[in-house]
This record gives C-alpha cells, structure tokens and sequence, in this order.
C-alpha cells in the first residue's frame, strides 16, 4: 500500500507537489480550505509574459488528478506531531496520518484600502490589479465605463514602511505593464500612465514586453509615487504625484486608476506557524531551514514548504520548487 503525504493548500503548488509524488509512489491527501482547487490562479486572466490564459494552465494542473486523494472545504482543525510523524484533523471531523507535512499555503493581496490616500473603497473608480483582472476575464465592471485617461499605480503596500511591508513583491512590475497593454488593446484611444519607484523586470522576456508597452501601446511610465488621490464632482480622479526624474510635481485627471497591490503571507500562515512552532521572518513568511541548500525543508523533521507560503515568487517558479519539494520528501522518506 502507498505511502500517505499530506500536502496543505490546493494552489498551483500544492496541485503540482502532490502530482508529483504520486508519480514516485505515493499516495497524496491534498486539503484545501476553500470549495475548489486552483488558489489565486482560478481568479487571473492572463499571466505574463507571453499573455497565456491562466484556465488552460489550470485546466493542465487538473487534467490528472488520478492518484490523489483531495479535499476543498477541507479547514485544519488540529495538527499533533509525534515521533511517526503527524496528525492532522480537518473541523469536517476527518483525520489523516503521515510521516511528513508538505505545506503550500500560498499568500493574499495587500488589502489596499489600508493605503487610504488612494481611495480605496471611498472612489468608485479607484480598483486592484485583481479587480481589473477580473474585469478582463468578465467584461462586467461598472466601475470600467470606457476610460480615456487610465494611472496604474505600483507597490501599493510593497516596499512600504508605514505598511510595515518593505519586500519586493516581485510580480507587481511585471503585472501591471501586462494589464497596462491588455486596457490599451481594449481602449486603444486611451492614455495609460505607470507610475512606479523603479521598475523590476527581472525575468526572461520581461523586459521585451516593457519595451512593447512603450512601443506598441504607448504606455507612458513616469517614475514617482502617487501622493493623493481625489474626487470631483463629476467622478473623475484628481491625482497629484511627483515625476522624480523630471523633478516636477505632477496634476491630473484619470478615468479610472489601478492600484497594484503586493503579496503578503497567507491568513493561514500564523496558524500553521504556532501549530507546528514554524519560524517566520520578519515579513510573516515561514523560513525554511537553509535559503540556498534547503529552501524547501523546515528545521522541524518531517516539515517541508514549498511556493509563495516562503515569500513571494512567479507562477513558473512556484511550479518549479513544488517538483523539487515532492523530490526532497522522496529523499526523506527512502532513508
């Protein structure tokens, strides 16, 4: 009979990890709080660079989940450690045993109506990054009503002190001049400004598509913060900034504004942290044991991380440490 591994957070990460170990033998429990598998993927559009539809990936994660066993609705009630390894007991009443934890937990969007200079919930053209997403998938925001002047506004809540956040998020950047191309396609008579701090694009063909967004639509990126956000009596945003390079305060009007909210832990991420004495960072995210040599592995025996529960990555990044996560448990459980 197979080997049980429980695998917590049915994301990209948790999907691919148990895939993984079913593949060498085992037999995975994957548990997700939530009533469908797929995590924050369920609730994009497109993903960067190449503009591929986050469905179809989805879609391949799914397409085979023979193998393992997996469980929405599925919220952890209890974890209890002992020398074989561990108990988990899910509130539905269900329990399950293995010798190792793999925990994909994942993150959440900074709740960008903590930065109230923006508006947030008080300007009814003020949204996020996941709103607009949403919106690209549906078609259907009334907030969205043919723009012709657009801001999107960068590291809102990353690399922030009084957020109390100062990481890199490290996808905002590239988020946003892929949805800055994307409004353009759908308005292509609007003008569309970036405003950011410095621009991070670090990835393969990252900085092809910063270059397409000047190029092809025109996308207009000022470096310096957006200090206030206002409105007048019309609806429209009134906005003052800074354009750092120039030197020059910055006033105008905007139809719409997008606010790109950064990666913060999980809400489970504190749970799971005294449940299992986990070390987090100064961030809130879990620290594995080794950053270079270990990534993946906790200082607890048994433990493994894998995915943005560790701080924030790309979906292919993620992708890739859930393969060589599932390998380490492997590594484990054959000693």
């Amino acid at each position: 009979m197979a080997e049980n591994v429980v695998v917590i957070g049915g994301g990209p990460c948790g999907i691919e990890v148990s895939r993984n170990l079913r593949d060498m033998g085992y037999t995975p429990i994957l548990l997700e709080k939530q009533s469908e598998l797929g995590g924050h993927l369920r609730e994009w559009d497109r993903l960067f660079p190449e503009g591929v539809e986050a469905r179809k990936v989805l879609k391949e994660l799914t397409s085979d989940m023979r193998g393992v066993k997996w469980f929405t609705d599925a919220e952890i009630e209890s974890i209890d450690k002992s020398r074989k390894g561990y108990t988990v007991k899910v509130a539905s009443g269900m329990t399950f045993e293995s010798k190792v934890l793999v925990l994909t937990t994942g993150f959440k969007l900074f709740p960008a109506e903590k930065k109230e200079e923006y508006g947030y919930n008080i300007y009814e053209r003020v949204i996020t990054n996941a709103d607009l997403e949403h919106y690209f998938s549906t078609h259907k925001d009334s907030r969205v009503q043919n723009p012709k002047n657009i801001g999107f506004v960068h590291c809102v809540g990353s690399r922030d002190e009084k957020a109390c956040n100062r990481q890199c998020s490290k996808v905002c950047c590239a988020t946003a001049v892929k949805q800055a191309s994307e409004i353009k396609e759908l308005f292509p008579d609007a003008t569309v400004y970036c405003f950011y701090m410095d621009l991070r694009m670090f990835g393969r063909s990252y900085e092809d598509m910063y270059l397409n967004a000047q190029r092809k639509y025109g996308v207009r990126f000022v470096r310096g913060r957006v200090s206030e956000v206002s409105e007048d009596i019309d609806g429209k945003l009134f906005i003052k900034a800074e354009d750092t390079l120039l030197g020059k305060p910055l006033k105008m009007k905007l139809d719409l504004l997008v606010l790109m909210t950064g990666i913060l832990p999980g809400d489970s991420t504190r749970q799971f942290s005294e449940m299992l004495k986990v070390d987090t960072g100064e961030d809130g995210f879990f620290t594995p044991k080794d950053t270079i040599l270990e990534p993946c592995r906790s200082k607890e025996n048994g433990l493994f991380m894998a995915g943005t529960c560790t701080g924030p990555k790309t979906l292919p990044e993620t992708l890739s440490e859930a393969r060589a996560t599932a390998l380490q448990v492997h590594k484990y459980l054959s000693k």
